[in-house]
Protein backbone atom coordinates (compact mmCIF):
# COMPACT_ATOMS: atom_id res chain seq x y z
CA UNK A 1 0.00 0.00 0.00
CA UNK A 2 1.71 3.53 -0.74
CA UNK A 3 2.25 5.58 1.41
CA UNK A 4 -0.75 8.49 0.09
CA UNK A 5 -3.14 4.70 0.46
CA UNK A 6 -2.72 4.70 3.75
CA UNK A 7 -3.02 8.37 4.39
CA UNK A 8 -6.73 7.79 2.92
CA UNK A 9 -7.35 4.84 5.20
CA UNK A 10 -7.28 7.01 7.92
CA UNK A 11 -9.60 9.62 9.34
CA UNK A 12 -8.70 13.06 9.92
CA UNK A 13 -9.18 13.54 13.61
CA UNK A 14 -10.12 16.68 15.08
CA UNK A 15 -9.40 17.87 18.50
CA UNK A 16 -11.76 18.93 20.29
CA UNK A 17 -10.42 21.36 22.55
CA UNK A 18 -14.19 23.62 23.08
CA UNK A 19 -17.54 24.60 21.92
CA UNK A 20 -18.64 27.80 19.66
CA UNK A 21 -21.16 29.91 21.24
CA UNK A 22 -24.34 29.00 22.15
CA UNK A 23 -25.74 30.75 18.98
CA UNK A 24 -23.73 29.06 16.74
CA UNK A 25 -23.60 25.33 18.04
CA UNK A 26 -27.63 25.22 17.61
CA UNK A 27 -27.57 26.51 13.88
CA UNK A 28 -24.22 25.56 12.62
CA UNK A 29 -23.16 22.57 14.85
CA UNK A 30 -19.71 22.32 16.69
CA UNK A 31 -16.44 23.47 15.39
CA UNK A 32 -16.07 20.04 13.72
CA UNK A 33 -18.67 20.82 11.68
CA UNK A 34 -17.35 23.69 10.65
CA UNK A 35 -14.18 22.86 10.00
CA UNK A 36 -15.30 19.69 7.80
CA UNK A 37 -17.38 22.43 5.75
CA UNK A 38 -14.03 24.39 5.38
CA UNK A 39 -12.00 21.33 4.51
CA UNK A 40 -14.89 20.38 1.70
CA UNK A 41 -14.02 18.47 -1.38
CA UNK A 42 -9.76 19.00 -0.39
CA UNK A 43 -10.62 15.50 1.57
CA UNK A 44 -12.58 12.36 0.73
CA UNK A 45 -11.89 10.27 3.76
CA UNK A 46 -13.54 10.20 7.07
CA UNK A 47 -13.50 12.12 10.11
CA UNK A 48 -12.81 11.54 13.80
CA UNK A 49 -13.76 14.04 16.97
CA UNK A 50 -11.90 13.72 20.16
CA UNK A 51 -12.49 15.50 23.18
CA UNK A 52 -9.23 15.75 24.68
CA UNK A 53 -10.68 17.35 27.79
CA UNK A 54 -12.29 14.21 28.66
CA UNK A 55 -10.90 11.78 26.15
CA UNK A 56 -7.30 9.84 25.49
CA UNK A 57 -6.31 10.95 21.71
CA UNK A 58 -4.93 8.46 19.36
CA UNK A 59 -1.09 7.83 19.21
CA UNK A 60 0.57 9.93 16.72
CA UNK A 61 0.40 7.84 13.79
CA UNK A 62 -3.33 7.43 14.68
CA UNK A 63 -4.68 9.84 12.21
CA UNK A 64 -4.30 11.51 8.58
CA UNK A 65 -4.05 14.36 10.26
CA UNK A 66 -4.51 16.80 13.47
CA UNK A 67 -7.03 19.71 13.18
CA UNK A 68 -7.05 21.21 17.01
CA UNK A 69 -10.18 23.51 17.15
CA UNK A 70 -10.20 27.03 19.41
CA UNK A 71 -11.97 27.31 21.98
CA UNK A 72 -13.17 29.96 24.92
CA UNK A 73 -10.40 28.15 27.49
CA UNK A 74 -6.72 30.17 28.03
CA UNK A 75 -3.94 28.40 27.62
CA UNK A 76 -1.87 30.31 30.36
CA UNK A 77 -4.42 29.01 32.58
CA UNK A 78 -2.25 25.32 32.20
CA UNK A 79 -5.47 23.67 33.36
CA UNK A 80 -3.95 19.73 33.70
CA UNK A 81 -5.70 18.58 30.73
CA UNK A 82 -3.63 21.15 28.53
CA UNK A 83 -0.60 19.97 30.14
CA UNK A 84 -1.41 16.77 29.03
CA UNK A 85 -2.75 17.18 25.60
CA UNK A 86 1.05 19.36 25.07
CA UNK A 87 2.54 16.26 26.19
CA UNK A 88 1.05 14.46 23.60
CA UNK A 89 0.91 17.14 20.49
CA UNK A 90 5.00 16.98 21.34
CA UNK A 91 4.58 14.18 20.32
CA UNK A 92 2.58 14.22 17.34
CA UNK A 93 4.32 16.56 15.62
CA UNK A 94 7.74 14.78 15.99
CA UNK A 95 6.68 12.11 14.63
CA UNK A 96 5.83 14.40 11.64
CA UNK A 97 1.88 13.61 11.56
CA UNK A 98 0.64 16.81 9.68
CA UNK A 99 -0.90 18.58 12.04
CA UNK A 100 -2.75 21.70 11.93
CA UNK A 101 -4.08 24.63 15.24
CA UNK A 102 -6.68 27.18 15.14
CA UNK A 103 -6.93 29.85 17.44
CA UNK A 104 -6.58 27.86 20.42
CA UNK A 105 -5.12 25.12 18.62
CA UNK A 106 -2.47 27.53 17.82
CA UNK A 107 -1.56 28.28 20.96
CA UNK A 108 -1.10 25.13 22.75
CA UNK A 109 0.95 24.14 20.06
CA UNK A 110 3.63 27.04 20.55
CA UNK A 111 3.05 26.41 24.35
CA UNK A 112 3.39 22.67 24.26
CA UNK A 113 6.66 23.14 21.79
CA UNK A 114 8.54 25.65 23.78
CA UNK A 115 6.74 28.82 23.08
CA UNK A 116 4.92 31.63 25.42
CA UNK A 117 1.10 32.11 25.14
CA UNK A 118 -0.12 35.54 27.19
CA UNK A 119 -2.99 37.96 27.13
CA UNK A 120 -2.60 40.22 24.00
CA UNK A 121 -1.02 43.48 25.12
CA UNK A 122 -2.57 45.25 22.60
CA UNK A 123 -6.19 44.19 23.50
CA UNK A 124 -8.75 41.77 22.07
CA UNK A 125 -8.76 41.16 18.26
CA UNK A 126 -12.58 40.40 16.82
CA UNK A 127 -14.16 40.90 13.16
CA UNK A 128 -13.03 40.32 9.76
CA UNK A 129 -9.21 41.41 9.84
CA UNK A 130 -6.79 42.08 7.28
CA UNK A 131 -3.93 39.98 7.96
CA UNK A 132 -0.49 40.46 6.10
CA UNK A 133 1.80 37.57 5.07
CA UNK A 134 5.70 38.25 5.56
CA UNK A 135 6.90 34.36 4.45
CA UNK A 136 5.63 32.23 1.66
CA UNK A 137 4.08 28.57 2.82
CA UNK A 138 2.05 26.04 0.80
CA UNK A 139 -1.14 27.16 3.28
CA UNK A 140 -0.82 30.53 1.92
CA UNK A 141 -1.03 28.71 -2.68
CA UNK A 142 -3.51 31.10 -4.34
CA UNK A 143 -4.22 33.54 -0.91
CA UNK A 144 -2.45 37.46 -1.79
CA UNK A 145 0.18 39.43 0.25
CA UNK A 146 -3.03 40.49 1.53
CA UNK A 147 -6.00 38.84 2.38
CA UNK A 148 -9.14 38.92 5.21
CA UNK A 149 -9.77 36.10 7.85
CA UNK A 150 -12.48 36.04 11.10
CA UNK A 151 -10.66 36.61 14.40
CA UNK A 152 -11.91 36.44 17.86
CA UNK A 153 -9.01 35.82 20.57
CA UNK A 154 -7.78 37.56 23.73
CA UNK A 155 -4.69 35.32 24.16
CA UNK A 156 -1.93 35.53 21.64
CA UNK A 157 1.46 33.66 20.96
CA UNK A 158 4.41 36.39 22.72
CA UNK A 159 7.47 33.91 22.19
CA UNK A 160 7.88 31.79 19.26
CA UNK A 161 9.17 28.05 19.84
CA UNK A 162 12.78 27.37 18.91
CA UNK A 163 12.87 26.67 14.93
CA UNK A 164 9.35 28.18 13.99
CA UNK A 165 8.72 30.70 11.43
CA UNK A 166 6.41 33.45 11.77
CA UNK A 167 4.03 32.86 8.40
CA UNK A 168 1.29 36.10 8.45
CA UNK A 169 0.37 39.24 10.98
CA UNK A 170 -2.13 42.26 11.57
CA UNK A 171 -1.82 45.18 13.25
CA UNK A 172 -2.60 43.36 16.51
CA UNK A 173 -1.45 40.35 16.48
CA UNK A 174 2.67 39.49 15.39
CA UNK A 175 1.80 35.80 14.64
CA UNK A 176 -1.26 35.15 13.06
CA UNK A 177 0.44 32.01 11.21
CA UNK A 178 3.22 30.31 12.44
CA UNK A 179 5.18 27.18 10.71
CA UNK A 180 5.86 25.06 13.42
CA UNK A 181 7.82 22.21 11.45
CA UNK A 182 7.36 20.61 7.86
CA UNK A 183 4.15 19.15 8.64
CA UNK A 184 2.46 21.73 11.18
CA UNK A 185 0.52 24.91 11.23
CA UNK A 186 -0.82 27.25 13.28
CA UNK A 187 -3.43 30.08 12.59
CA UNK A 188 -4.71 32.59 14.96
CA UNK A 189 -7.86 33.63 12.66
CA UNK A 190 -10.10 31.16 12.18
CA UNK A 191 -10.84 29.44 8.64
CA UNK A 192 -13.71 27.40 10.05
CA UNK A 193 -15.29 30.78 10.44
CA UNK A 194 -17.67 32.59 7.66
CA UNK A 195 -19.58 35.91 7.71
CA UNK A 196 -22.42 34.49 9.18
CA UNK A 197 -20.91 32.63 12.76
CA UNK A 198 -18.43 35.95 12.97
CA UNK A 199 -21.75 38.13 13.45
CA UNK A 200 -23.01 35.67 15.98
CA UNK A 201 -19.89 35.97 18.07
CA UNK A 202 -19.92 39.58 17.93
CA UNK A 203 -23.56 39.83 18.74
CA UNK A 204 -22.51 37.45 21.66
CA UNK A 205 -20.34 39.37 22.69
CA UNK A 206 -22.10 43.03 22.63
CA UNK A 207 -21.75 44.06 25.80
CA UNK A 208 -18.21 42.73 26.72
CA UNK A 209 -17.21 44.35 23.32
CA UNK A 210 -18.63 48.07 24.12
CA UNK A 211 -17.34 47.77 27.88
CA UNK A 212 -13.78 47.31 25.90
CA UNK A 213 -14.87 50.81 23.38
CA UNK A 214 -15.31 48.71 20.55
CA UNK A 215 -18.15 50.48 18.00
CA UNK A 216 -20.05 47.26 17.76
CA UNK A 217 -22.39 47.78 14.83
CA UNK A 218 -19.47 49.65 12.67
CA UNK A 219 -18.23 46.20 13.50
CA UNK A 220 -20.38 44.12 12.40
CA UNK A 221 -21.08 46.17 9.04
CA UNK A 222 -17.48 45.48 8.04
CA UNK A 223 -18.35 41.76 8.34
CA UNK A 224 -17.34 40.20 4.94
CA UNK A 225 -17.38 36.42 4.09
CA UNK A 226 -13.44 36.63 4.32
CA UNK A 227 -13.31 33.46 1.65
CA UNK A 228 -9.05 34.39 0.93
CA UNK A 229 -8.53 33.17 4.68
CA UNK A 230 -10.86 30.19 4.83
CA UNK A 231 -8.76 28.64 1.54
CA UNK A 232 -5.67 28.11 4.42
CA UNK A 233 -7.34 25.14 5.78
CA UNK A 234 -8.00 23.43 2.65
CA UNK A 235 -4.93 23.84 1.36
CA UNK A 236 -3.39 22.47 4.28
CA UNK A 237 -5.10 19.48 3.56
CA UNK A 238 -4.35 19.63 -0.33
CA UNK A 239 -0.98 19.95 0.26
CA UNK A 240 -0.33 17.49 3.42
CA UNK A 241 -2.81 15.13 3.64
Amino acid sequence: MSASSKKQSKNIVIVKTGEPVPSVAERRGQFADLIQEAIGDAWAGGYEVVDVRTEEPPGPDGAAAFVITGSSANVPHREPWMLKTEAWLRAVVGHGTPTFGICFGHQILAQALGGEVQRNPRGREIGTIAIARTESAPIFEGLPERFEAQVTHVDSVVRLPPGAVPLARSEREDYHAIRFSETCFGVQFHPEMDADVMRAYVETRREILLGEGFRVDAMLAEIREAATGRRTLANFVRRFV
